[in-house]
């Protein structure tokens, strides 16, 4: 640390506000951006149409996975939206903001909240993608959750009164958590874990069943059990059994490459970590693809031997530039993998003991544990309910993320007053307005494939 930061770590630590004053400062950003502002629904002035957005966040992408991309992309209006971060993301900044920042997601919709397990063992849920993390508008994450949960909704056939009522209570419930984490002592609020208990504190009762299902089964979800399923020991060596197009072997080269590229992986680890993976061999490596916005980027699978017939399996997935960085006043990352490690570890209450970043053939990649016990809650499945209480789970995890790097103070007395219900219903308007948005992009989507000017694989 340089004599200047040195200083001001110093200063910042010497320095003590009385709470009301936080709160204070808060309600004076109100004065300046009511409630009522977030109700708008804009688009940037120079919005590409579809066609030219697929193509520029196509850039970069391998060739021959494109059309899985284009068509997993068309499923339904849903599915776009989690591929077009991007594009939401220049109609956001084109909109109003009360001037707080925190570390964002950047891509906060309803599937990017996972369940995972902790290194004790604990099945939690928190959001679980980091690919678009920088510093931003704390809106931006809680009008792109609210307008997922509208989306999700649609998908599942539920009620507008439904989906309305979901999005108002993300954002009632996100109020509630930043409230309740503004008045807990520094260490608890910071430590706070979206577990099972949660769903209580937001009332969200009706997903206990969805959520005790889903963690059963993340708790078989490991390493172990997939290389049950996917390799095998061929006389040499343990190696992958692939199953083309979407899990393929790699040429020698590229296996030396991403081989070599691990001792820099390893040097990003916490030092104690470092002995603990020290203390496995590569057996093979392999190509996957994964995701939706993802589809396209270069990922690999690395196969690990550890005691025995233990199986570890890592993921290096390769980092771009975030979708936000053209519509935010940040300095561009030195390194994109390096940029998401921060994220996740600043934002998540529990992140990965094994994630780290390296560089592979010239590309930045974020590396670490594939089946780390994850599972998921398929928002578009759920019912009217369900879907309710997962808006206002989703919110409270929002929130206590956000608190990690926004003083929840300031945005619990952003948000006090007896009209915060006002806030609840902008963000909902808000939300309806961009989904109806977003099935007009998808359905220009559709109609690009049909014509022939975008190439799609339907699975």
């Amino acid at each position: 640390m340089g004599e200047r930061k040195r200083a001001q770590a110093a200063a910042a630590l010497g320095t003590w506000t009385e709470p009301e004053e936080v709160y204070a400062q808060g309600r004076r950003l109100r004065d300046k951006v009511g409630f009522d502002a977030h109700r708008d629904m804009s688009l940037a002035k120079n919005r590409p149409s579809v066609e030219e957005f697929m193509h520029a966040s196509n850039e970069g992408r391998l060739e021959e996975l494109i059309p899985l991309r284009v068509g997993r992309m068309m499923v339904n209006p849903f599915a776009f939206f989690r591929g077009s971060a991007g594009l939401m993301a220049g109609d956001l900044a084109a909109g109003v903001s009360s001037g707080l920042e925190a570390q964002l997601c950047g891509d906060a919709h309803a599937a990017n909240f996972g369940l995972y397990g902790t290194p004790e063992g604990q099945i939690v849920m928190d959001i679980n993608d980091f690919d678009e993390t920088l510093p931003g508008p704390w809106e931006w994450d809680l009008k792109r959750l609210v307008t997922s949960l509208v989306l999700a909704g649609r998908t599942g056939e539920v009620s507008d009164k439904g989906c309305r009522d979901a999005a108002e209570d993300a954002v009632r419930a996100y109020r509630g958590a930043i409230r309740h984490l503004a008045e807990l002592p520094f260490m608890d609020s910071w430590t706070a874990l979206g577990d099972e208990s949660v769903l209580s504190k937001v009332k969200a009762d009706d997903l206990l069943k969805d959520f005790s299902k889903a963690a059963e089964k993340s708790r078989k979800n490991t390493s172990a059990r997939f290389a049950a399923k996917w390799t095998a020991h061929d006389g040499e060596r343990w190696r992958f059994i692939t199953n083309p197009p979407t899990f393929t072997t790699v040429s020698d080269e590229t296996m030396h490459n991403v081989i070599d590229a691990l001792p820099s992986y390893v040097d990003t680890l916490r030092e104690s970590r470092r002995n603990l993976i020290m203390r496995y061999g590569v057996s093979d490596v392999a190509f996957r693809v994964v995701g939706t916005g993802s589809v396209g980027l270069r990922n690999y699978l690395i196969l690990l031997h550890g005691n025995g017939n233990e199986a570890l399996v890592l993921q290096a997935k390769e980092a771009r530039r975030s979708a936000l960085e053209p519509f935010l006043d940040v300095e561009p990352a030195k390194h994109e993998g390096k940029r998401i490690v921060h994220g996740a570890r600043l934002v998540q209450a529990e992140t990965d003991i094994l994630l780290g970043y390296t560089t592979i053939e010239g590309r930045p990649y974020i590396v670490r544990q594939f089946r780390n016990r994850k599972g998921e809650i398929d928002a578009t499945t759920l019912k009217r309910d369900d879907l309710d209480d997962y808006g206002r789970f989703a919110g409270a995890l929002l929130a206590r993320a956000h608190s990690r790097s926004v003083d929840p103070r300031l945005l619990a007395g952003y948000f006090q007053g007896n009209d915060g219900d006002d806030l609840d219903e902008a963000f909902a308007g808000y939300a309806f307005d961009y989904a109806d948005q977003t099935e007009a992009d998808h359905a220009e989507l559709v109609d690009l494939v049909k014509n022939g000017k975008l190439p799609a694989l339907v699975e």
